[in-house]
């Protein structure tokens, strides 16, 4: 008998996460997320996938955030026509983020097509439709935390609440084997594990005693200081308070799900108490506001909830929902607060005020989150002196500022910790959801914490295992991607930094004639093949 698993996705990045398991009863994922990054990576969104939807039996899905659950339209507008089991604050949170997620991918090609109709390229179309992630959920059964559920043939699944966002957990799965001597193979997914001490939520939890667990890595090389939801909320008051000075500008690129909430909660609960201004706070993102509403009809499963009769509300919060309301947020000059999408600034209306205000000496840029590789969050966050927005060259005069204690990731101690809970791991450990640097600094904690080297084992993108063998070691299977192509920046990038560098070494060059040299060197470059 064999029990095959596939890594399809966040293998070796933070991105696209996605299991394909088959066992002789059938075959189901866990996950089915976006890609995101790097322009090669989220080339995989627009591929088939590595299995045949419509022979899946269900779905299991972590969390409602896109890199988990973001490709579950295009699952289904492939074929599949199973159940996808989820928690009922996944499922209210996706009823909306996966049309919402549509939308974008329509006017995101439909602003590609209008270039390269120009450029005379064919023109490409969407990943999937606001229409097709309608009907993706339609599909949604949703589940209670810690109850067994009899997800499909010789398949039974349980859900643990992972601390992360609404509706966030890790999957405990048992598999019929058949077998007299194991009659189950009993696999644990983290999804992705909140830190201790979050505002709303529970600490992580979990069972023990697994044949594998598949963990998250996020934050694997990067341990934080433990703060307090006190010391969190004066962290960000400081923050806030130098922003603002002298009519300044606060962007803060923040993730609609969860960040957010939890950002305009302490915002509010510092003004309520005179720490900070009660200036003007714009919460400019559609997909926020209604994330906003869900939080606040699920306040009675939050922990540490303010008493106030509008729990995310008050005077001189405004939600703008449209476009005009959001273009009208420029005609502040100063001495406010504007809480966007996308948390890695690599689309939504984020992206408009950036370009509108990062050229400003009095604009500060908070970043509260997980930037990956090859987004733009990332190229400020690396202190970039000059990015592109919507095609236009933009130079970074804002203060660029960094705040952790809002991370809805476990640090590599919590990941360690909570790793020693699920002991014993009778055949191996897979690391996922993380970038080279977190996956291999993971590793070696693990090790050192007293895990056996070779039962931890780091996965590459579409390695597939036989985890009945007993053994952690991939099978000769095709690769969408090469392994060095994968959370690493691509030539998209180095084009547009080139192009960057290349327009500043012209600007510093002294006269016509030397700009002209220049441009001769890149031409004989060119000319010899490079």
């Amino acid at each position: 008998m064999t029990v095959l698993l596939k890594f399809c996705g966040a293998a070796g990045t933070v991105t696209g996460s996605c299991y394909w398991v088959r066992h002789p009863g059938g075959q189901f994922l866990v996950d089915c997320g976006l890609f995101q990054g790097a322009k090669t990576l989220k080339e995989l969104n627009y591929g088939g996938f590595p299995f045949d939807p419509a022979k899946l039996d269900f779905v299991l899905l972590t969390h409602a955030h896109i890199d988990h659950a973001g490709l579950v339209p295009k699952l289904v507008k492939r074929g599949f026509a199973g159940p996808i089991l989820a928690t009922e604050g996944s499922r209210d949170l996706l009823t909306f983020m996966l049309p919402d997620s549509g939308y974008i991918q329509e006017t995101e090609v439909e602003r590609l097509n209008r270039r390269n109709a120009r450029r005379g390229i064919a023109p490409v179309t969407p990943i999937y439709t606001r229409a097709d992630a309608e009907a993706a959920v339609d599909r949604f059964r949703p589940v209670e935390y810690e109850n067994w559920e009899e997800a499909g043939p010789g398949v039974r699944a349980r859900f643990w609440n992972s601390g992360h966002i609404l509706g966030a957990a890790s999957i405990e799965v048992e598999i019929s084997t058949g077998n007299a001597d194991q009659r189950h193979l009993r696999l644990l997914f983290s999804g992705d594990l909140g830190p201790e001490h979050k505002r709303f939520h529970p600490d992580p939890d979990a069972p023990d005693d697994f044949d594998y667990v598949f963990c998250e890595s996020t934050y694997g090389d990067r341990p934080r200081p433990t703060v307090t939801p006190e010391e969190r909320r004066a962290l960000l008051a400081a923050e806030v308070r130098d922003a603002l000075a002298d009519k300044g500008v606060l962007l803060i690129p923040s993730f609609a799900v969860e960040r957010t909430q939890e950002l305009l909660a302490d915002l509010l609960d510092l003004m309520d108490g005179g720490a900070l201004p009660s200036v003007p706070v714009f919460l400019d993102s559609p997909l926020a506001i209604r994330a906003t509403e869900v939080f606040a009809r699920h306040a009675g499963d939050l922990e540490d909830v303010s008493p106030r009769p509008e729990l995310f509300g008050g005077p001189n919060v405004r939600f703008t929902a449209s476009v005009e309301e959001s273009k009208a947020i420029d005609r502040f000059k100063g001495g406010m607060i504007v809480l966007a999408a996308s948390g890695m600034c690599d689309a939504g209306r984020i992206r408009h005020h950036l370009k509108h205000y990062l050229w400003r000496r009095n604009t500060t840029v908070l970043l509260v989150g997980y930037q990956a590789t090859g987004t733009l969050g990332r190229l400020l966050a690396e202190g970039a002196a000059t990015v592109k927005i919507h095609g236009d060259e933009i130079e970074v005069r804002a203060r660029i500022r960094r705040l952790d204690a809002y991370s809805g990731h476990a640090d590599a101690d919590e990941l360690v910790a909570w790793m020693g809970e699920r002991q014993p791991v009778k055949r191996a450990t897979f690391l996922t959801h993380g970038e080279e640097g977190a996956l291999t600094a993971l590793r070696e904690r693990l090790i050192a914490a007293g895990l056996e080297a070779d039962r931890v084992v780091i996965p590459q993108l579409d390695d597939e295992i036989d985890l009945m063998s007993g053994v952690a070691q991939p099978l000769a299977t095709p690769r969408r991607l090469p392994p060095e192509a994968v959370g690493h920046p691509d030539w998209h990038n180095e084009l547009a930094q080139f192009t960057l560098d290349l327009r500043a070494a012209l600007d510093r060059a002294a006269g016509a004639k030397a700009r002209r040299a220049i441009l001769r060197r890149l031409r004989r470059a060119l000319e010899n093949g490079g």
